[in-house]
């Protein structure tokens, strides 16, 4: 049997050139985000300081602009939809707005749920080492999500680019795992915390060995430490409800890994960098005031750098100068030209320049993210859509359901469906293609053809499943409605028959002055 040790080091031979272009592509805009593995480098290793901060800057924006559109805090980036095939078969037709109500208001309590971990940041995280590195390994657990950087996991796919192997390399403390089992002299992989400190305060080296079994058709993963498996670590999940999802940024036919958005444009930064140390550098040199005085000059040095502000002292004016550095503006000139190109062609590959103007994250903001993305990047929104979306939004409901946290429903008649992406039908495209269709109703054949044709309790529903909001004690429902018209037809009659009692007795018949077989009341007294 293969250890997960074993494997690490075999696959690894395949990241070492993917892992090296991404701890280059990290120097310049985020240092600390990418470095070499973290388990052979030296203890001690001074990052670069870059000196400039457009690097940092585009890549930030870049990874909160994608954050946004993939999962955006104030609308839902899914629906649940019933199929419409099984409409008449499972379901009469007529309930189609109710199903609709009632799958809105689960996706509302997916979303509260999501609203309230940390996915976000951990998202936001490992789109950063997306967009530097081309990679990132997100593994959703019980306790929220946790992001492993290049440098701690290998990945082994087949010919189709899907995954059949992951491999992750961590230093985990002995008291954590509880391994008292394991003395420090029997572990080979034990990595001292602190220079010179042993025993059993030493960090181990832990493996985590994920495969997709063929024969059951499902994930199995274990954790290992020295070659053996740690007790109670073994788990196993649904083939389409993977916790480890393996995300890449541009994909390359026959690659295990991906290539970021920073590889592209490694040219524009460091030409960029180093412009930018040499206008610092040399700002710094012209700022510099340096007095020069002549050899034979009457006036000493001295008493020149000893006088304050407004100082009386004997000399002559000849014998003093100043350095100037008047003749390098022109160079400098054309240095900060130059870095001002190349900043605003990286602006625009990392789409710094488009800003949104409004304080609030409209629904209708979001979708204009999607298409500048889908349409700037080329195909990776959807890409983003199908390796991380999909995956995310059936595991995050397949532990909701398994929790009791979310009504179960029957997967054959209800799916969900990712509105992310240009071609993607959201639930606000729901609702402008419905208003729409009624607007043009009303205007082209008029108001009474659509008081004839539409139903409008229906098309109420609808709506409110489209954006979203419950309906509940905000909607009359059919038989809120029978009742009220029930009372109204009840008081209308009533009115009806006072109205005839009123007309009877003002009647020539009823009146004795006009008919003496009536006899009049007598009088008081």
């Amino acid at each position: 049997m293969t250890t997960a040790r074993t494997r690490y080091d075999q696959l690894s031979t395949n990241r070492s050139q993917f892992l090296d272009t991404a701890v280059d592509c990290s120097e310049l805009p985020l240092p600390y985000l990418i470095t070499d593995d973290l388990y052979k480098r030296p203890v001690k290793k001074s990052l670069l300081t870059p000196w400039q901060s457009v690097g940092a800057k585009a890549v930030v924006n870049l990874a909160a602009k994608l954050t946004l559109a993939l999962v955006p805090p104030q609308t839902s980036f899914f629906k649940l939809q019933i199929r419409d095939d099984k409409l008449g078969e499972e379901f009469p037709k007529e309930v189609r707005s109710e199903i609709d109500l009632s799958l809105s208001k689960m996706e509302r309590m997916v979303m509260d749920y999501i609203n309230a971990s940390n996915d976000r940041v951990i998202i936001h995280q490992a789109i950063k080492h997306l967009i530097v590195g081309g990679n990132a390994l997100i593994f959703m657990g019980k306790d929220g999500l946790k992001n492993y950087p290049l440098n701690r996991f290998v990945v082994n796919r087949d010919g189709n680019g899907n995954v059949l192997e992951i491999v992750t390399k961590e230093l985990i403390s002995r008291k954590v795992l509880g391994l008292d089992l394991l003395k420090p002299k029997e572990v080979n992989s034990v990595v001292s915390t602190a220079a010179g400190s042993g025993g059993v305060d030493d960090d181990v080296e832990v493996y985590t060995y994920v495969k997709l079994d063929e024969a059951s058709g499902r994930w199995t993963w274990h954790q290992e430490v020295d070659d053996k498996i740690i007790p109670g670590t073994r788990s196993t999940a649904p083939k389409n409800a993977n916790p480890w999802l393996t995300l890449r940024f541009n994909v390359v036919d026959g690659e295990d890994y991906g290539r970021g958005r920073v590889e592209e444009f490694l040219g524009d930064l460091r030409a960029l960098e180093g412009l930018s140390k040499a206008l610092v550098e040399g700002s710094a040199v012209a700022a510099k005031v340096i007095f020069l005085v002549s050899p034979s000059a009457t006036t000493k040095p001295s008493t020149l750098a000893q006088a304050g502000n407004g100082a009386i002292i004997q000399g002559r004016p000849e014998d003093v100068g100043v350095v100037s550095t008047a003749g390098k503006n022109a160079d400098f000139a054309t240095a900060a030209n130059m870095a001002q190109q190349l900043e605003q062609r990286i602006n625009d590959a990392f789409l710094v320049l488009q800003i949104r103007q409004s304080e609030r994250t409209t629904a209708q903001e979001v979708r204009m993210t999607q298409m500048e993305l889908e349409q700037q990047l080329g195909g990776l929104f959807s890409l983003l859509t199908v390796e991380f979306l999909i995956p995310y939004l059936d595991r995050t409901l397949h532990m909701l359901k398994r929790t009791n946290q979310l009504p179960k429903y029957p997967k054959d008649l209800v799916r969900p469906q990712v509105v992310a992406g240009i071609n993607a039908l959201g639930r606000g495209q729901d609702q402008q293609s419905l208003t729409m269709f009624i607007q043009t109703i009303a205007q082209t054949l008029g108001p009474e053809a659509l008081l004839k044709f539409i139903n409008a309790s229906e098309a109420i529903k609808r709506l409110a499943a489209a954006q979203g909001i419950e309906v509940l004690n905000l909607v009359k429902s059919e038989e809120e409605m029978a009742q009220e018209m029930q009372q109204q037809q009840a008081a209308a009659t009533t009115q009806s028959m006072a109205d005839q009692m009123g007309q009877l007795a003002n009647a020539p018949l009823m009146d004795p002055s006009k008919n003496p077989q009536i006899t009049p009341p007598p009088e008081d007294g």
